[in-house]
Formats: C-alpha cells, sequence, structure tokens
C-alpha cells in the first residue's frame, strides 16, 4: 500500500458490462443520487469514550473490508469474515432491527476491532456495519457500490491518522459543476466521484476520481493537489 497521501481506486464491472460504451460504463456514478438520503436510513453510531468509530455512506451499498492487515467484511457474503469480530448480529425479519442491549464492551488494546451493525443497506438482504478501533494510524480499505448492482464495486483505500477519539465517516458523493461546455461528448461525460472523510461536523478530507486515460481509477486527495501546486510555485520563486 502507497503511504503517500492519495486514494488508489480500482473499477470491478461485469463482463457483459464491457460491451458498452464508455459513456455507459459509469451509469453508476450518474445514479448515485438515486440511492436513499444516507440520514434516512443511517443507523445510530454507539461512541465508546476513546475510541474511533469508522463508517461509510453514500451509496446503494457500502462495506468497511478491510483495516490494516485484518480482513472485516467478506466480499463475497458481505457479512464479517470473523464471528468473533462481530458485535450482536442481528435477526433478519425483512428488515434489520439492531438490538438495544448489544454487548458494548470497550476495546481491550489498540489491535483490537469490533464491527457493529448499523442499520439495513439500501440494498435488499444486506447489513451495513461500522468498525470500532483505536486511536492510532490506520489503513482502512471500503468497498462502494454506486448502483444497485452487486457486479459493480469501486475500490477505495486510504491511510489516515485516527489520533482523537469520535466518530469517523467516509461519504460518497457525485461533484457537481457548476456548468458544462464543449462538445457533446463533454457534456454527457460523468461527473467525477468523490468521498469525503468526516469527523464528527467537520470535513478532514477530500478525494475525488481523475477522469482522464491516463489516470483511471485514482482517486487524489484535492487539498494534497492544491499544496503541491503552491509549493511548485515557491520554488520557481527561489530559483
Amino acid at each position: 500500500m502507497n503511504t503517500k497521501r492519495y486514494a488508489l481506486w480500482t473499477s470491478t464491472i461485469v463482463a457483459g458490462s464491457l460491451l458498452l460504451s464508455g459513456c455507459q460504463l459509469l451509469t453508476g456514478y450518474q445514479k448515485i443520487d438515486e440511492a436513499e438520503s444516507a440520514e434516512a436510513w443511517i443507523g445510530k453510531i454507539k461512541p465508546i469514550a476513546g475510541e474511533v468509530n469508522i463508517a461509510c455512506l453514500g451509496t446503494y451499498h457500502c462495506e468497511i473490508v478491510q483495516i490494516d492487515k485484518t480482513l472485516i467484511i467478506a466480499p463475497d457474503s458481505h457479512e464479517p469474515i470473523n464471528p468473533q469480530i462481530a458485535t450482536a448480529l442481528p435477526s433478519r425479519k425483512g428488515t434489520v432491527e439492531i438490538p438495544i442491549n448489544m454487548d458494548m464492551t470497550p476495546l481491550i488494546n489498540k489491535n483490537a476491532i469490533k464491527v457493529v451493525p448499523l442499520a439495513a443497506s439500501s440494498m435488499p438482504g444486506l447489513t451495513n456495519y461500522y468498525a470500532r478501533v483505536m486511536p492510532a494510524k490506520r489503513e482502512v480499505h471500503v468497498n462502494f457500490y454506486p448502483e444497485n448492482n452487486m457486479g459493480y464495486v469501486e475500490r477505495f483505500a486510504m491511510i489516515h491518522d485516527f489520533t482523537e477519539a469520535g466518530t469517523y465517516q467516509l461519504r460518497a458523493y457525485q461533484k457537481k459543476s457548476s456548468g458544462k461546455s464543449g462538445s457533446l461528448l463533454d457534456t454527457a461525460s460523468p461527473e467525477p466521484l468523490c468521498i469525503e472523510l468526516w469527523q464528527g461536523s467537520k470535513v478532514q478530507r477530500r478525494f475525488c476520481k481523475k477522469l482522464d486515460a491516463e489516470h483511471q481509477g485514482e482517486f487524489i486527495e484535492t487539498g494534497m493537489a492544491r499544496m503541491v501546486s503552491l509549493a511548485s510555485k515557491a520554488k520557481k520563486i527561489v530559483a
């Protein structure tokens, strides 16, 4: 995993979809707004003093598949890989109901990880989970599903220093431009998919996808792009 502050994404699409045009391949970005509002279906995170909660939202479904070297959610079953790290898995009767008396015993050390059922996913039959960890620098891998289609997944990876306890959310959204001009092909191109890391009610970091052919699948931290630009200008002035 590259520790530079950018995120690398890989698009996985079912083989049949490869016959479609490049514009059609990215219809997931256009349909992302059709997913239910995050505020409408997101469950309630139960904070524990001194711990970090990591959740994802914004698409039809998302799941934290890995933290550091620990695999969390299986990409095939979409459930916790290790039952020992799962907290009070809910019973399924049409919709997911979060038990009131979940075992929320504090984590015992910095290597401990727990996953907690958060809410029913916008994809029927699936559950959204959030992760509990201790404050530390973490490598977090998340799968986002922009379409109501399990065959189409966007894989996101980020390294972040979770120094402060509290709730962090990785929120996916489609970046809207103020206006488009140019050829019909330009106006038909999908808007870039972006991910924001929220700490409580504040945005800490933002990553957006590069849609050019040279960097296909690469998401760059927009704040860092600005810093690099300023640094380059400073070097030229000094020179």
